[in-house]
């Protein structure tokens, strides 16, 4: 079981993230993603690595933002090792799983199947703050709020492809499954080679909420209008902008409640999981 992730642009996130995943992979492919020589994000991951004891597998200087090329990067890396299992993880996004993902590949083993599917939970600060997060903060206390924040504001699409064989390719922002020339959305959801998602349908807690988030979306909407993803930043931008600078937790859209790091506390996870079944751009 290998554990890739492509970082770049903030370190926020990255060491705890890591340490999420540290003791349930055997090996982890950290890709740097550089917008030019001399981007400082370099040296805050080495030093992240290093403290870690986790080499850096590749640096690369790309176009700013080009979600197309990450996405490549994802792929390129899970070929090196097409027959193991991976997880794919950006540097948000921390898994929590039903059961031991030892007994989900074991079940993907036994019944042929080759990719896991799941969705977003967005982890958000008290009163719909957003905090300040040092290497020291323990996160799962300075977002102690659950709910489904991104997509209502957006209609960012809340599915990821989170578990996968290296020989399976995901779409951009590894939101599904690339299978025999086509992805796996809309009404391809009872694909036979994804685990069935009525048996497992993975938590994705996106810890994207902090307080640098102002200023990576204000980058991001700078960008020319048809970039990728420019659209959804902009909505969720402006939310905030509009907000006084934080997220209304009492917006019943947004289903947000307290919760703890445990698949079941959070009580409206059958409601999230069927809009993203639902969802359709």
């Amino acid at each position: 079981m290998n554990l890739v992730t492509v970082c770049g642009h903030n370190t926020t996130m990255l060491r705890h993230m890591l340490n999420h995943y540290k003791d349930i992979v055997d090996d982890i492919f950290v890709v740097v993603y550089l917008s030019s020589d001399k981007d400082r994000v370099l040296s805050e991951v080495k030093e992240i690595t290093r403290d870690l004891n986790i080499d850096i597998h590749r640096q690369t200087v790309e176009e700013p933002f080009n979600w197309e090329r990450v996405t490549e990067l994802y792929n390129e890396t899970k070929l090196l090792k097409p027959n193991d299992w991976w997880v794919v993880s950006d540097d948000d996004e921390f898994h929590l799983y039903p059961k031991p993902i030892s007994e989900l590949i074991e079940d993907c083993e036994e019944n042929g199947y080759k990719f896991i599917t799941g969705a977003f939970l967005d982890r958000i600060g008290d009163g719909g703050k957003f905090p300040n997060i040092t290497d020291d903060s323990d996160i799962w206390k300075e977002f102690p709020l659950v709910g489904s924040f991104r997509y209502p504001v957006s209609n960012a699409c809340p599915n990821k492809t989170v578990v996968m064989k290296g020989d399976i390719p995901v779409t951009n922002g590894q939101h599904y499954a690339w299978v025999d020339f086509e992805d796996t959305y809309g009404d391809r959801w009872n694909h036979s080679l994804r685990y069935p998602i009525e048996k497992c349908f993975i938590q994705v807690h996106h810890f994207k909420w902090d307080l640098s988030v102002l200023r990576r979306m204000k980058e991001v909407v700078s960008i020319k209008e048809d970039y990728t993803f420019h659209a959804e930043y902009k909505r969720m931008f402006d939310y905030i902008l509009d907000n006084n600078m934080k997220i209304d937790i009492t917006d019943k859209r947004f289903m947000i409640e307290r919760c703890k790091k445990n698949f079941n506390d959070y009580s409206q996870w059958d409601v999230v999981r069927q809009e993203s079944i639902d969802y359709r751009v």
